[in-house]
């Protein structure tokens, strides 16, 4: 079975990480919410609580095949700021594993160094920091490079999720979640 952790960290686009932890789990890939900042309670954006299965400290990362960091502010400022979060993600880029972001959150991995040379997405107004890291910004909804997925908002947060879906579990997989959610578009 495929597994991801997705960190959470105070502050975050709640609803860009559950839809993450949910279209994953339906797809079959076991999913770890890691909490950074060393409290497992979380406290999103619009102030709704999630207890995450763990502290990002506590986590064997070698057992993990993608790491996803979610938007959200100061979500993300937390996120570019905790150590762990930033050796993980270039470790699994270096390794060629799946390493994502959404919204605010491909601004991280331009922090880590993890988006030279690559297309990359990011919130409308937010590419600076894209192109000062050497990647070429592409304002889509979604866009994969190689093990790099990142997603533009909220409103991409479905298509995101379903791409994870794929790359973890497979085309068949994704597709019944898409079919079971009635997604559409």
């Amino acid at each position: 079975m495929p597994k991801a952790v997705i960190f959470f960290a105070q502050g975050l686009e709640e609803c860009e990480g559950l839809l993450c932890v949910d279209i994953l789990r339906r797809a079959g890939v076991e999913v770890t919410i890691a909490a950074v900042g060393g409290q497992k309670t979380v406290t999103s954006a619009r102030k709704v609580n999630v207890v995450a299965d763990a502290l990002a400290e506590e986590l064997d990362y070698a057992a993990f095949d993608a790491c996803i960091l979610p938007g959200g502010l100061p979500g993300v400022d937390h996120l570019k700021a905790d150590a762990t979060v930033r050796k993980v993600c270039t470790d699994y880029a270096a390794q060629g594993k799946v390493v994502a972001a959404i919204c605010a959150a491909p601004t991280a991995l331009a922090a880590f160094g993890v988006l030279q040379g690559k297309k990359a997405t990011v919130y409308p107004g937010m590419d600076a920091p894209l192109a000062a890291a050497g990647a070429a910004y592409t304002g889509l909804p979604l866009t994969i490079d190689g093990n790099i997925v990142t997603g533009e908002a909220l409103g991409a947060a479905i298509p995101f999720g379903l791409a994870l879906a794929r790359l973890l579990a497979g085309a068949e997989a994704a597709s019944h979640v898409k079919d079971a959610i009635v997604y559409r578009y």
